[in-house]
Parts: structure tokens; C-alpha cells; sequence
């Protein structure tokens, strides 16, 4: 194992060298942003409207149940665990790289999820699959560059996060008198069974799951976090101060990039609101809806409520306390993220701190299990051209649980350095891929935005874009 670790360490840091990933991220956020001329901004209360819209046909999935499978992967662990990481390794100036990654994100993901509405296939119930795997055979022709993105996916997702995700959990519980040497594997056991019970049940049932979780959990702990906050207001100005002092220390942080609040803040942001990796648009492909910039849209703000909302509830619960995060940074550079996340909250709101925290991870990271795998089957089939046998399948599904029993039980140092490894492949092949067809993307917000000047509900032809590749969907005869 140390071996394995070290050949991930080694790939990990040429992966986030600033002239890599952080370049790639950054300077394709900020290109979109300027292409889509701050959509963002300008575009966000038409992001709203649009998420509320039924499916247009009966049985749809519709943007809002896409989004609530994006979002279950999105929000998880990494809101709790994750941006507590950052503070404690990157000081609080990495709460501010992690909004500009968000927000220049936003426009990578909208980007990335209009193309997958665009090359989004039809099953033979008329529903829809698709994602990044399709637009680079579809829109590069190279399959073959689908298939290594597909198998980045499944490493990413089946194992890279799902370990990281059931660390996390079991990690929280460390704060609690019964947490022994035997509790890991027990949390393990069950978080594995359960795990197993619901892929076993299908896309549906996942759909069904993640549309009622999600919203109950994301505003619960939203509404604690408030709470915190609010009974340490006395602390806010100087949260506000240490986290914009930090964040633009650059001799601090051009000493050292690798542990620079901005580093630490792309990463934990990555991990976090996975914009330009290419996950959501596997779930934005799902969406029924008439035209692909709407589905981008909704996805986009996935990528808000993620980071501009929920991880910035994390960060300010733990900031506005009197908790110094500098405690929990060991000497060989662990950092001991669970332990501040509930001692801050304990601080202020007593026993009840740690056991709301406890519950909050193990919902944040079963829904971040289920939806993480919810990408995994659909780069199967696209890997294999075909349905996998039920045999197979079988196989694949024991394998994911198994994983999710392995990371409960693995090392902090591992799962992180392994997530960090796959998502940063997952950006460089990605990203240079939608920067390539990103005008596809850019035509059809043109295309809405002069539907919706007409007083037209956009309803998307693919020939109105000029667009002469092969799509299922977008030729006049849906």
C-alpha cells in the first residue's frame, strides 16, 4: 500500500502543478465567463424560472430531478470534511479561491452540460442518457477518448470518491466515547450494506431517493450553520478579515504554492462543486427538457448551491468560533478535519453539535455514494458498446460496495491523494475537450437568448445552430 500511495503521490503533484490543473480550471473558467458574457450573473434569475419547468413528456426525468442526482454528488462529504481540510492545510484565504473557483466554474459547467443535452442519446423508452464520453465521440470523433474519459469516471467515482466518502463518515464518529479500534469496520459494514440495498434498485430509485434527501439536508444543515453563526456574531468581522488577509498573502503564497490557500482552495473546490471535471453533465444528460441551455443553466447553479451555499455554511459555522483551526493540523501535515468541524459546532451548540454533525455526514455521504455511482453504469455501456449482462453487472455493483467497506477502514492520506489523482486526470481530459467545443455551446445560449427576446419558451433545432453532427434528439422530430 505504501508503495501504491506513493506512485498516486507522485502523479498527484505533477497533476497540480500551477501551470496544469490550477491553469486549465482557472483560465478556462474565466474564458468561458468572458464567451458567455457573465452568464452568471446576468442570467441567474432566468436560472431559477427554468429549474421549476416540468419535463416535456410524462415520464421524464425533469431539470430538477437531474439536478437533484448532480447535486447528490456534489453535495457530500467535501462541504463538511472537505472545506474543513482546506482551512486547517490552507488557512482561511482558501475560502475565497474556493467562491472564484466556484464562480467562474459556473459557466465551465453550463458549458459542459449544454454540450451533453446536445449529444444526448435515446434509450428505448424515449428517455435520454448521455455525457462528456458522447460529446467527444460525437463531437471530436475520437472515441477512443471516450472510452479513457469513461474509465477515469468509473476510477474517480466508484473508487476514488466512494472510498473518500464512507473515510469521511466514519471519521466524524471519532468524536464520540464509543469510537474504538473495531468502529471503522462497523460503520463499514453497514454504510456497505445499505449502499448495496439501493444500487441494486436502479436510476429510478436513486432519482426518487436523491429528490428527497437532498433538499432536506442541504436546508437543515444551512439553517444550523445560520444558527452558529449567528450566536458568535461578535466574530464575524474578523472571520471576514483573516479569511481576505489570508487569501491575498502572496508571498506566502507564491512560497510555498502547493499548500497555498489557493491551492487548497481549487482542490477542496474541485472536489466540492466538480465543475469542468465532467461528472454532472451524466446526470444533465438525463433531463427532459426542449432546449440544452436550460439544463445547462440548472446545472450551473448546482454548482452555487454546492459551494456559494453550502460549503460557505461550513466555513463560517467553524470560522465565527472561538475553535483555532490551527490545532488540528498534525506535524506530518494531517489535518484532523472532523475533529474541527465538531468541536466548533460543540463549542457553541453543545452535545447536540457533534450528533447533528454525525447525522448530517451520514446522510451528505450516503447521497454522495449513490449519486457518485449513478455515473458509473452509463460509461460501462459506453466502454463496452452494449448493455453489460446482468451477470456482469452483478459483479460491478459488488465490487463498488466492497470499495465503500475498503474506504471506512483506509488511511486519511490514501483516499484523499487518490481523489485528488483521478479528479485532476478527469479536469485535463475534460476541459481541453469542451474548450474545443465550447462555441457549439455559446451558439445555443445565442439561440435561447434570442427565442426568449421573440416571447418564445425555447424549443431547440439543431440545425438552427448550424450544428451538421449526428444527435438522437434536436432534429424536429421529437
Amino acid at each position: 500500500m505504501n508503495g501504491i500511495h506513493s506512485v498516486i503521490l507522485a502523479v498527484s503533484g505533477f497533476l497540480y502543478q500551477p501551470w496544469l490543473v490550477p491553469l486549465i480550471l482557472i483560465a478556462g473558467g474565466i474564458y468561458f465567463t468572458i464567451r458567455t458574457r457573465l452568464m452568471q450573473a446576468r442570467m441567474f434569475a432566468e436560472t431559477i424560472r427554468v429549474v421549476a419547468e416540468k419535463p416535456k413528456t410524462e415520464n421524464g426525468i425533469s431539470s430538477f430531478g437531474a439536478l437533484m442526482v448532480s447535486t447528490a454528488s456534489r453535495v457530500g462529504t467535501g462541504n463538511i470534511i472537505g472545506v474543513a481540510t482546506a482551512v486547517i492545510s490552507g488557512g482561511p484565504g482558501a475560502i475565497f479561491w474556493m467562491w472564484v473557483t466556484a464562480f467562474i466554474g459556473g459557466s465551465s459547467a453550463f458549458v459542459e452540460s449544454t454540450l451533453a443535452q446536445v449529444y444526448k442519446r435515446r434509450n428505448k423508452d424515449g428517455s435520454s442518457y448521455g455525457g462528456p464520453a458522447y460529446y467527444m465521440r460525437d463531437g471530436l470523433h475520437a472515441r477512443w477518448l471516450g472510452v479513457v474519459f469513461s474509465v477515469l469516471i468509473i476510477c474517480t467515482y466508484a473508487v476514488g470518491y466512494n472510498m473518500l466518502a464512507a473515510y469521511n463518515l466514519q471519521s466524524t464518529f471519532a468524536a464520540f466515547s464509543f469510537y474504538g479500534k473495531n468502529t471503522p469496520k462497523i460503520i463499514g459494514v453497514v454504510l456497505a450494506l445499505l449502499f448495496g440495498l439501493i444500487i441494486i434498485g436502479g436510476a429510478k430509485r436513486l432519482t426518487n431517493v436523491t429528490k428527497v434527501l437532498v433538499p432536506v439536508m442541504g436546508i437543515s444543515y444551512v439553517l444550523v450553520s445560520l444558527i452558529v453563526i449567528f450566536m458568535n456574531y461578535g466574530n464575524i468581522p474578523h472571520m471576514f478579515g483573516s479569511i481576505f488577509r489570508n487569501a491575498f498573502d502572496f508571498k506566502a503564497i507564491f512560497g510555498g504554492f502547493t499548500g497555498s490557500c489557493i491551492m487548497f482552495g481549487l482542490k477542496r473546490g474541485l472536489y466540492s462543486n466538480e465543475a469542468g471535471m465532467g461528472s454532472a453533465p451524466n446526470a444533465a444528460a438525463t433531463a427532459d427538457v426542449s432546449h440544452p441551455v436550460k439544463q445547462g443553466l440548472v446545472q450551473m447553479l448546482s454548482v452555487f448551491i454546492d459551494t456559494l451555499l453550502i460549503c460557505t455554511a461550513t466555513a463560517f459555522m467553524c470560522m465565527s468560533t472561538n475553535v483555532s483551526a490551527a490545532k488540528f493540523l498534525a506535524a506530518d501535515g494531517t489535518a484532523d478535519a472532523a475533529g474541527y468541524v465538531q468541536s466548533s459546532i460543540a463549542s457553541t451548540l453543545g452535545a447536540f453539535g457533534p450528533v447533528f454533525i454525525a447525522i448530517s455526514m451520514s446522510l451528505f455521504a450516503f447521497t454522495t455514494l449513490i449519486g457518485n455511482y449513478s455515473y458509473c453504469e452509463g460509461c460501462l455501456h459506453f466502454i463496452l458498446n452494449r448493455d453489460m449482462s446482468a451477470g456482469g453487472l452483478l459483479v460491478f455493483r459488488l465490487i463498488a460496495t466492497v470499495l465503500v467497506f475498503i474506504g471506512s477502514v483506509a488511511s486519511a492520506g490514501l483516499v484523499w491523494d487518490t481523489a485528488d489523482m483521478m479528479q485532476g486526470l478527469m479536469v485535463v481530459t475534460n476541459m481541453p475537450t469542451i474548450l474545443i467545443l465550447g462555441g457549439t455551446s455559446v451558439k445555443c445560449l445565442n439561440d435561447y437568448q434570442r427565442q426568449k427576446k421573440e416571447g418564445k419558451n425555447p424549443h431547440f433545432l439543431a440545425a438552427s445552430i448550424g450544428l451538421k453532427d449526428h444527435t438522437d434528439f434536436w432534429n424536429g422530430e421529437d
